[in-house]
């Protein structure tokens, strides 16, 4: 399988001639999700979720389908009648070739007087892949490849760091990452490559990796 990152939380999966796109959201590129077969969606938030990306790219492939949780799927469903499908913690499918899992129910806490939303994540063919969303979601199945949101307004480095050790996935790599400087990027990296216990590896925009 060919891992694609693409700006923020975005990543783009391909194998046998088929396209898995996860999170084509606002910080993304316009055309993140354009050829996709099907597209992965963890939560409602505009930097995962943007309605003109996923247009896009449905009018471009008229037999792309969309899966996500039912606060999204009721924004979308009758824009694409017939090509949206809700779904939930514990919930298994077949997207596009590729065997998913659903695990995590919610939002990680930004601030106890913010009310949290709904938030999924998605383990891909057996535990080769895992999208964690906006949360730390551990799936109760091995990870071989760990997505690491590695900066966002509800988490810090530690939990980040201790996150990646918990799931002691084969490799990681950051998603996340559109609010980090360029600054702040090496600091991030050398913390997270010394003290995950894993191989941590970051992908530039555009760069990809066989996993």
């Amino acid at each position: 399988m060919k891992l694609t990152k693409k700006s923020h939380a975005c990543v783009r999966l391909d194998k046998e001639g088929r396209t898995l796109v996860i999170d084509p959201g606002g910080f993304s590129e316009q055309d993140a999700a354009l050829g996709a077969d099907a597209i992965l969606i963890t939560h409602e938030h505009p930097d995962h979720f943007d309605e003109f990306r996923l247009r896009a790219a449905m009018e471009n492939n008229p037999a792309a389908e969309i899966w996500t949780l039912g606060s999204v799927a009721e924004r979308i469903t009758s824009a694409f009648p017939g090509r949206v499908h809700t779904v939930g913690h514990g919930d298994t499918f077949t997207a596009a070739g590729f065997d998913v899992q659903v695990h995590g129910e919610l939002h990680a806490v930004i601030h106890p007087d913010l009310p949290r939303v709904t938030n999924v994540g998605y383990l891909v063919d057996g535990g080769a892949v895992f999208h964690p969303g906006d949360a730390l979601t551990v799936p109760d199945h091995p990870v071989e490849t760990l997505l690491v949101p590695v900066m966002a307004p509800w988490n810090k480095i530690s939990e980040v760091i201790d996150y990646v050790r918990e799931v002691a996935p084969r490799r990681a790599y950051d998603v996340h990452d559109a609010l980090l400087t360029d600054l702040a990027l090496p600091i991030y990296e050398g913390h997270l490559g010394r003290l995950g216990g894993t191989d941590h590896q970051r992908l530039a925009p555009g760069a990809a990796a066989e996993v």
